[in-house]
C-alpha cells in the first residue's frame, strides 16, 4: 500500500486509542435525567430496526447514523432532522460525545467497528452473528475486556420469558434426559435464488470499497449489496444468520459451551444463482453431555421438519419439547421396546406474553451501559454460539469430521481445518 495510506491508517488507530484512553479515565456516571447518545453503525434493514427499538427508551436518544450507501440515510432524514451522516465509522468514533454505537454492518464488519468503538470508550450492541471468523470473535471478548466496556450481542430471544422458564424446565429434568436437539431454517428459494448477475460499476452513492473493508476486493455485483450478502460465504452464511439463535437458546436450556464434535453435509442442490453458500446444509454437533444438536438449512423445500408448528425440538427421554415465537408444547413420551405404554408426564401447552424480544433487549443493553453490569447476551455468550456456525462451515469447507477443543479454541484432528479460524485481511485493515 502506499506509504500515505499507511500512515493514515496509523494516525486514525492512534487516535482512536487516544479517545479510548480519555474515555476510561473520564467515564460518565448518569444523572437520573440524563440520557445515552447513541450512534448507529450501518442503517439499512437489521440497523433500521433497531433504530427502532431505541425509540420506545426515553433514555436514549441516537445522535449520529453512519452508513456506506448514501440512499440507506433517506428514510431517517425526516425522522432525525440534521443528523449527522457519516461513511466512515472512524470519524463518528472519534466524538467523544457519543457514549454507544449500535452496529448492524454485514457480519464481516462486526469485529473490526466493534474492537474500535471499545478502543473509542464505547460500549457496544453489535448485531448477530458476533463475527466472521472464530479468532474475530475472541479479539472481541479482549477488547471488551481490556477496555471495560458493555458488549451486548443482539440475539434477542435471551430477553425472552418463555425461554427462561424453558431452562429452567430442561435443566429441572421435567423432560427427562435430552439427547437430541433439532432446529432448521426453511425457505424455499427455488428455483432462482438470489439471482444471476454481472459485475457493473457501483451505485454513485456507494462507497463499494469500504463496504468490501477486510475482504479481499472483488468487483461489484447488484446481488451482493445492501441484504444479499447472507448468501456469499466472504461476507456471511445463513448457518450463521439464522442458526446462531438457536444455537444460543438451545446452550442455554442446555447449560452447554460447546461442542466436543462437528460434521456437516451439503451443497448446491436445486438453485442456479450467483451464491457461494450451499442451499440445502445440515450439520450435527456432539455436545460434552451426550446430546446430538441438529441443524437443518433447506432453502428448496419450506414445509416444516416437525410434526407440530416450531423452531426447535428438543428429544427427552420424558417428553418431547416444541417451541416456538411465545408457544410451546411438551408432548409426554411413552416406552418403547421392553418398556411401559403409560405416558411419562403430563401433557403441557402454554402461551407466553414475550412482547417485543428486541425492544426488551435494547432496554436491558442501556441498563448495563448505566449500571457497567453484564447483559443478558454478553460478548461471551454470543461467541460460544457463533461458534457453533462457524465450525459448520468449516466442517462442510473441508469435508472433515471436526474434534473441537473448546479451551484451546483449536481443532485437535486436522490442521489444515485449523487455517480457517481466520482469513488475512486486506490491508490497510488489522484487528486491534
Amino acid at each position: 500500500m502506499p506509504q500515505t495510506i499507511s500512515r493514515r491508517s496509523f494516525i486514525q488507530k492512534t487516535s482512536l486509542a487516544a479517545v479510548g484512553a480519555s474515555a476510561m479515565m473520564n467515564r460518565r456516571v448518569y444523572g437520573a435525567n440524563e440520557r445515552i447518545r447513541v450512534g448507529v453503525i450501518g442503517v439499512a434493514n437489521r440497523g433500521g430496526q433497531l433504530i427502532d427499538a431505541v425509540a420506545p427508551h426515553q433514555d436514549a436518544e441516537i445522535v449520529a447514523l453512519c452508513d456506506v450507501h448514501g440512499v440507506a440515510f433517506e428514510r431517517w432524514r425526516e425522522k432525525f432532522p440534521g443528523i449527522a451522516e457519516y461513511g466512515d465509522y472512524r470519524k463518528m468514533l472519534e466524538r467523544d460525545d457519543i457514549d454507544a454505537v449500535i452496529i448492524a454492518t454485514p457480519d464481516h464488519w462486526h469485529a473490526l467497528q466493534t474492537v474500535d468503538a471499545c478502543e473509542a470508550g464505547k460500549d457496544v450492541f453489535v448485531e448477530k452473528p458476533l463475527s466472521l471468523t472464530i479468532h474475530e470473535g475472541r479479539r472481541m471478548i479482549e477488547a471488551a475486556k481490556r477496555t471495560n466496556r458493555i458488549v451486548q450481542v443482539g440475539l434477542q430471544r435471551r430477553a425472552s420469558k418463555m425461554y427462561a422458564e424453558l431452562a429452567e424446565i430442561v435443566q429441572s429434568g421435567i423432560i427427562g434426559k435430552v439427547t437430541v436437539a433439532h432446529c432448521y431454517r426453511v425457505s424455499n428459494m427455488a428455483p432462482d435464488g438470489i439471482g444471476r448477475s454481472l459485475p457493473s460499476e457501483p451505485p454513485e452513492d456507494l462507497d463499494w470499497d469500504m463496504f468490501i473493508g477486510p475482504q479481499e476486493m472483488r468487483p461489484y455485483q447488484d446481488n451482493i449489496t445492501p441484504y444479499n450478502f447472507r448468501w456469499w460465504k466472504a461476507y456471511s452464511s445463513q448457518i450463521a444468520n439464522w442458526g446462531v439463535h438457536y444455537f444460543d437458546l438451545i446452550r442455554w436450556m442446555l447449560d452447554e459451551r460447546a461442542p466436543r464434535t462437528v460434521s456437516a453435509h451439503g451443497g448446491r442442490y436445486a438453485l442456479d444463482d450467483d451464491r457461494t453458500i450451499p442451499d440445502t446444509m445440515q450439520a450435527t454437533f456432539e455436545l460434552p453431555s451426550g446430546c446430538l444438536l441438529v441443524f437443518g438449512q433447506y432453502e428448496a423445500s419450506g414445509s416444516t421438519p416437525f410434526p407440530r408448528p416450531a423452531e426447535i425440538e428438543l428429544r427427552g427421554t420424558e417428553g418431547t419439547l416444541y417451541s416456538r415465537g411465545s408457544r410451546y408444547e411438551i408432548v409426554p413420551e411413552r416406552g418403547g421396546q421392553f418398556q411401559s405404554r403409560e405416558p411419562r408426564m403430563e401433557p403441557v401447552e402454554k402461551n407466553v406474553d414475550d412482547g417485543d424480544v428486541t425492544v426488551a433487549i435494547m432496554r436491558d443493553f442501556f441498563d448495563c451501559v448505566k449500571s457497567r453490569s453484564a447483559p443478558l447476551s454478553d460478548v461471551v455468550e454470543g461467541h460460544h454460539s457463533t461458534v457453533f456456525a462457524h465450525l459448520a462451515n468449516i466442517a462442510l469447507e473441508t469435508r472433515s469430521y471436526i474434534e473441537w477443543d473448546a479451551d484451546a479454541e483449536r481443532i485437535t484432528n486436522n490442521d489444515a481445518a485449523n487455517k480457517l479460524l481466520h482469513y488475512e485481511y486486506r490491508p490497510p485493515w488489522r484487528l486491534g
